[in-house]
């Protein structure tokens, strides 16, 4: 979608008339567009005035076609700003042009290729290279327009920095952003003749397509060949991605289903139960392989982050550009509401445990689950009603059936929709049965924990289990700690060095807020995840600490859960503020989420001694209840 469309001579009278700004922030209100506060709005009335001294020559035809802020289909990110025409061989072309008003970054760490920090936001933040940034958005554009695809045009990036001393320039300029700065080059203040030329060199003339911008606005979204065949190599020979069992079944009936939609043009919804280590985000990806192969406009959904960012960077490995290419096919429940109807030919919603009616700031949300149905064709859900952790969870099953009623989606739901097979845990359905014993989750089951092969241990000193996780870490990387809502962010709230702090002198900080990757970041091992950056991920080895809102009663041999525990800076749970019955659930449920994590082992450290002798009971056998 496009906010301001032009041509150069409009834009440039509407600058200098002063009217831009307000034109630009009328639009976004008339399309029921969230922005145009005041910082952007000063930001429009700075940056645009740059861009018309900028493009006011004669080498760039009045009549080029000018874009501002436009809307990358499935993303709710927005282009600052587009021009579009031919060249003098009549080659049709668009420049995206990224816009910044900083005056200097500095440099996060030389891992961190992305980003760089600076001040924006009345604060210092890590943000995106400029030049990352505007190649990661002309990529999207490439990828996702059939009019650019058929008419073979050339997106073309850049990125202008029109107050930035040159000073600082050696640090945009560094080693570790090449990749971008090749593909996107960037210009500061005194670059105004390097840009005009840059531009020039793509628009010369206006395009014989007539209106350009608007043609590719309004085009189909269709995923380009090169996204196909990035997906497609990406996945090939992963061993992280075959299907097993259940997983190709329920795969081959989601095919199915596809393949009806779209002969009838009729709605239908998929609901694939699965518990912990099941392969239900293994069997997401796969689908949203081929459907992106087949043409059709699909894309990966969850509400919470960490998947979407894990699972992106497990396909793409090292391959930066690769990432990029596939980064828009991941995507949030946020904004959904802002689409038309059956936007989607396929919304394939991963964890829809966690599906909320609305998350903040998407203001014109009613419900995630209505939306996902009302904006796709064939929306698949895959699910584990045991796995609501909060409050706000509305994901179940009878709700998506209701609105699946409303909005006329037939659900396919039946014994093929349901994963068995366990891929966790060594393979073991017994270990999970252990996690219900512990928690006295149903009826309990006798199992033997020697059958599992399955290291499964608890330690009295933290430090120890600690230590023998730093030590797992280091064969792959693939050893996390993690804990439940107990403890306080004192580090984020800077009420103190470290968040965790327990017998023996252990400390630990939680993860890092602006750390998307914590899961597999090698950086990672020494912070502890909580349940939102685990959940829907796994690690070969996982160490629980289990706070005091999870005890064990001698006196009535229960397993006792006490919400009064939970840290006061909890701002997401709303355990703290529930009924008992509700708290009892959601704790438990945390736990088990957790408790489930690991595919080879799984270590736990508890704060309540009677509970981790009760634990140990149950591990040699000798369920102190019996």
């Amino acid at each position: 979608m496009i906010v301001y469309n032009a041509t150069k001579k409009e834009f440039n009278k509407h600058v200098i008339l002063n009217q831009i700004s307000e034109i630009i922030r009328d639009n976004l209100r008339a399309r029921h567009i969230s922005g145009g506060g005041t910082a952007e709005f000063n930001s429009w009335q700075n940056s645009l005035q740059f861009m018309r001294n900028v493009i006011d020559t004669k080498d760039i035809p009045d009549d080029a076609d000018i874009a501002i802020e436009y809307q990358i289909p499935r993303t709710s990110k927005r282009v600052d700003f587009m021009i579009a025409g031919a060249d003098k061989d009549d080659k049709d072309n668009v420049v995206v042009i990224e816009l910044k008003q900083w005056d200097k970054v500095e440099k996060v760490d030389d891992i961190m290729r992305h980003s760089v920090r600076a001040f924006t936001g009345g604060a210092k933040r890590m943000v995106n290279h400029p030049s990352y940034q505007a190649f990661a958005y002309a990529t999207f554009i490439k990828n996702s327009s059939e009019m650019v695809q058929d008419n073979k045009i050339d997106v073309i990036p850049c990125a202008y920095l029109h107050n930035f001393d040159p000073i600082y320039k050696e640090v945009l300029n560094d080693d570790i952003y090449k990749i971008w700065y090749d593909e996107a080059p960037f210009f500061i203040r005194n670059d105004v003749l390097n840009l005009q030329s840059f531009i020039t060199r793509f628009i010369n003339k206006k395009s014989k397509n007539g209106d350009l911008l608007y043609k590719i606005d309004n085009g189909r979204i269709k995923p380009s060949k090169a996204l196909q065949d990035c997906i497609v190599s990406l996945i090939k020979g992963n061993e992280e991605f075959l299907l097993l069992d259940d997983q190709a079944v329920a795969y081959d009936m989601c095919l199915k289903m596809m393949d009806q939609c779209k002969k009838d043009l009729k709605r239908r919804s998929i609901i694939i139960q699965g518990g912990p280590g099941t392969g239900k985000s293994v069997l997401a990806v796969n689908l949203l392989k081929d459907f992106i192969v087949k043409g059709y406009n699909a894309s990966y959904c969850t509400k919470n982050s960490a998947p979407r960012e894990a699972y992106q960077r497990l396909l793409s490995k090292s391959d930066l550009k690769a990432q990029v290419n596939i980064k828009q096919l991941f995507r949030s429940p946020f904004g959904l509401n802002k689409l038309p109807n059956n936007f989607y030919d396929c919304l394939i919603v991963d964890e829809a445990h966690r599906l909320v009616a609305k998350m903040y700031g998407d203001w014109n949300g009613e419900n995630q689950i209505k939306e996902c149905l009302e904006k796709s064709l064939f929306t698949i859900f895959l699910i584990d009603e045991n796995q609501r952790i909060t409050t706000k969870d509305i994901g179940s099953i009878d709700e998506i059936k209701k609105w699946a009623g409303i909005t006329q989606s037939r659900v396919i739901m039946n014994e093929e929709t349901i994963l068995h097979s366990q891929f966790r845990c060594n393979g073991s359905d017994q270990y999970i049965q252990f996690v219900n014993n512990i928690l006295q989750v149903g009826e309990p089951v006798d199992v033997d924990i020697e059958d599992m092969n399955f290291d499964v241990k608890v330690f009295d000193d933290p430090n120890e289990m600690r230590d023998k996780l730093r030590e797992l870490n280091q064969i792959n990387n693939k050893a996390r700690m993690v804990a439940g809502y107990c403890y306080d962010w004192n580090v984020k709230n800077r009420n103190g060095e470290w968040d965790i702090c327990l017998k023996n002198g252990f400390v630990a900080k939680w993860n890092l807020e602006n750390d998307k990757i914590w899961a597999i970041n090698p950086d990672s091992f020494e912070q502890v995840g909580c349940i939102h950056t685990a959940q829907g991920l796994e690690f070969d080895y996982v160490g629980i600490f289990i706070g005091k809102d999870l005890r064990y009663d001698n006196a009535t041999g229960k397993v006792i859960t006490d919400k009064t525990m939970i840290s006061k800076d909890d701002k997401s749970s709303g355990i703290r503020t529930s009924s008992n019955e509700v708290a009892e659930t959601l704790i438990k449920n945390t736990y088990k989420t957790l408790l489930t994590r690991g595919q080879k082992g799984c270590y736990i450290f508890c704060e309540d001694e009677d509970l981790s002798e009760y634990i140990k009971d149950i591990i040699k056998g000798t369920d102190k209840n019996e």
